[in-house]
């Protein structure tokens, strides 16, 4: 419920239809905090109603027409004068006349486009918001109540791994690899990094997760780098031939999915940055972008794929036919 008052004339309250079981999640406002608001997904139904409270009953609202709007807009912090609108909805609530009680008016948003993540970031911002507004000849009365908004993905169907090398001619020579170059918000990057010469002292090697905000075109892009995460591989000399594992858990990181040219005012982009230091704090880099995405409901798996697992399950004890059973069963 969302409810604000307007001096002695009125007060409006926006409240949708399943507000006591739509799921609400965290999201970051523009001052840093976390507030909880109601979570959307692109194509769903943005319904409820728009309460009018008079403060003295009795008296007369006059107006020039209600409605309620319903808005995607981004804003950019060094344009703040300017909202770029790419939803805008509007439904007419009550024609011009006057209000002499209290009312109620049922609005409804029918599969509603809501095609890019809400986000919330160092130079803009993405929102969608609920607007009811009384028009009046003076003075306008309105209510805005926020919204979040996810993207969801599908499994992508090409997930090639990357293996990459960083050299120094006749000093270093390191190969690395990582499993993918696509990752959902709660995954783990799994790799292995491959010491082929070493002639320099290295002392520390880390993995930093760099989310890269780029905001306008032409001559005014601006670049805000934040580390989101430093994941220390090792601590002290390494040695040719010698390997290290990586494992890096996603899920414990405050990311959104990779933003490409969104509206074509921003990006949100993410980069694994593999960091060397010699003993003389020296430093080498070597930088790889990676995709990150959100993970939609998963799909039940195929009758094929639950056969094979079921086989599996019953190797060496049991036959392919019990197998199959088995996977039949865990289908129903």
């Amino acid at each position: 419920m969302s409810f604000f008052s307007f001096g002695q004339t009125a007060e409006i309250d926006i409240v949708l239809n399943d507000a006591e079981t739509r799921k609400k999640v965290e999201h970051k406002t523009e001052d840093g905090k976390k507030d909880k608001y109601f979570l959307f997904y692109d194509g769903e139904t943005v319904a409820g109603k728009v309460n009018i409270t008079l403060k003295t009953p009795g008296k007369r609202l006059e107006h020039q027409g209600i409605k309620i709007e319903f808005i995607g807009q981004i804003e950019l912090y060094y344009d703040r004068g300017n909202h770029h609108e790419f939803v805008s909805l509007v439904k007419d609530l009550a024609r011009p006349g006057e209000m002499t009680q209290s009312q109620t008016f049922d609005f409804e948003f029918t599969h509603v486009e809501k095609p890019y993540e809400s986000y919330t970031g160092q130079n803009v911002k993405l929102r969608y918001f609920l607007r009811a507004t009384v028009n009046r000849r003076l003075n306008d009365l309105s209510k805005e109540m926020d919204i979040v908004v996810h993207t969801l993905s599908t499994y992508p169907e090409l997930n090639s791994s990357i293996k990459m090398e960083v050299g120094i001619e006749d000093c270093l020579h390191i190969e690395f690899e990582y499993n993918k170059s696509k990752y959902h918000l709660k995954d783990v990057i799994v790799g292995k990094i491959y010491f082929l010469l070493v002639r320099i002292k290295i002392k520390h090697m880390e993995i930093d997760i760099i989310k890269r905000e780029t905001t306008g075109t032409g001559p005014n892009v601006y670049h805000e780098n934040d580390t989101i995460a430093k994941y220390e591989i090792m601590d002290g000399a390494p040695v040719r031939g010698e390997s290290i594992p990586i494992r890096l858990f996603l899920a414990g990181y405050e990311m959104t999915p990779t933003m490409r040219d969104i509206n074509k005012k921003f990006s949100v982009r993410y980069y694994l940055n593999l960091v060397l230091i010699d003993e003389e704090e020296r430093r080498y880099f070597k930088q790889q972008e990676i995709t990150l995405w959100r993970k939609g409901d998963i799909v039940r798996k195929s009758m094929s794929h639950q056969a094979a697992i079921a086989s599996q399950r019953f190797e060496g004890s049991a036959t392919a036919e019990k197998a199959l059973a088995q996977a039949k069963e865990d289908s129903n």
